[in-house]
């Protein structure tokens, strides 16, 4: 079968009503209310997530700060730029974690409970980092092969 611009098109259309909510109602999962994504300076945002921001980095480009409030412990981040904020987002993933992402902002936990929660109240999206414990090996003769190059 040849696949079509207009089918192309529709298959899209489709995808976004599923991805947005938008899908036949009883699909059985259950509704999450995602809030307006917030906007704001790193003070801002960490006051709508009643924590106290400890500023680690204070730059034109990137201000991050560890935070902590019920929910658990995470780092908050702003970025000048969306482009230095998706920059920094593909790096990061290749050490793990959970990411809250938005609109240049992001809010990473070790924790996936903790970046949910902190969406009730900030919105934006979840990244999930990549998981690098499956790739572990067993075997403890890997290394001593290993050129040390």
């Amino acid at each position: 079968m040849k696949v079509t611009r207009p089918m192309l098109a529709a298959a899209a259309a489709a995808a976004a009503l599923v991805l947005t909510g938008c899908g036949s109602p009883g699909s059985g999962k259950a509704e999450v209310s995602v809030p307006v994504t917030a906007t704001g300076s790193l003070e801002h945002l960490a006051a709508e997530v009643k924590c106290t921001p400890d500023m680690q980095t204070d730059a034109d480009e990137l201000r991050q700060a560890l935070c902590k409030n019920a929910d658990g412990k995470f780092i908050l981040l702003t970025f000048a730029t969306d482009r230095g904020q998706r920059e920094w987002i593909n790096g990061a993933k290749d050490y793990g974690g959970h990411y809250l992402v938005g609109r240049k902002w992001v809010a990473v936990g070790e924790e996936t409970t903790t970046v949910t929660a902190l969406r009730k109240t900030l919105g934006g999206d979840i990244e999930e980092g990549t998981d690098h414990s499956s790739h572990v090996s067993g075997d403890s003769s890997a290394s001593a092969t290993h050129s040390g190059h």
